[in-house]
């Protein structure tokens, strides 16, 4: 089998809709997923039948299959739920409700930096998720995730920190997310082999 490559640019899915949406350099949309108004930025990835509507998505995110970022809210506070009342057009009951979408849009899901979401995860709008952040499989997370913290569940619950507070600290220091591609490439042996506190200790009081 050949070996999948990605470049500069992003590579997106014959079958995968991206409609309004930014994607950053080295990013992947895999099959069938859909992106709508949303930004996802430089090295991240979504693979197959996901759904991602208004997020803001950091670099270097894992989302895996069959994720759901921003489920469409209805809205409760109404007499109905059902969508005829602001995709009215489609009953030929006049115009579409543009105030009700602008409503779902001041709620988005936003992901930090190197986060994993986990296959068949689900993240409510309006939540914000930290850098370094892992959602288990099949959660359904509700609140927001702080930074290196692991959580799964339904609804979703804190499991374990990642890493001690002084190492979270330091890497936000020293954000390897926002180092160049060329840097990247170079320090990739001691992202692989070096232990967390190795690599905090050579790196922190680097300046870049």
């Amino acid at each position: 089998m050949r070996k999948k490559k990605l470049g500069p640019l992003p590579t997106i899915a014959p079958s995968a809709r991206v409609k309004e949406s930014h994607l950053g350099d080295w990013t992947e949309v895999g099959a069938n997923t859909t992106i709508i108004e949303s930004r996802m930025e430089d090295y991240s990835y979504a693979v197959n039948d996901c759904h991602i509507v208004y997020a803001a998505i950091g670099r270097f995110c894992s989302i895996a299959a069959h994720v759901r970022l921003n489920p469409g809210n209805h809205p409760l506070e109404r007499a109905a739920l059902h969508h005829f009342t602001y995709r009215s057009d489609q009953f030929d009951m006049g115009p579409d409700d543009a105030h009700f979408f602008d409503w779902r849009r001041s709620f988005p899901v936003v992901l930090g930096h190197d986060v994993w979401v986990g296959h068949g995860a689900t993240v409510l709008p309006g939540v914000r998720i930290g850098s370094g952040a892992a959602i288990g499989a099949g959660s359904v997370v509700t609140k927001d995730v702080a930074d290196f913290t692991v959580v799964a569940g339904v609804p979703a619950k804190p499991l374990r920190q990642r890493f001690a507070p002084a190492i979270q600290a330091a890497l936000l220091e020293i954000a390897w997310w926002d180092w160049p591609h060329a840097r990247l490439k170079e320090r990739l042996p001691d992202l692989r082999q070096l232990s967390i506190e190795a690599f905090v200790e050579k790196y922190a009081a680097v300046s870049d």
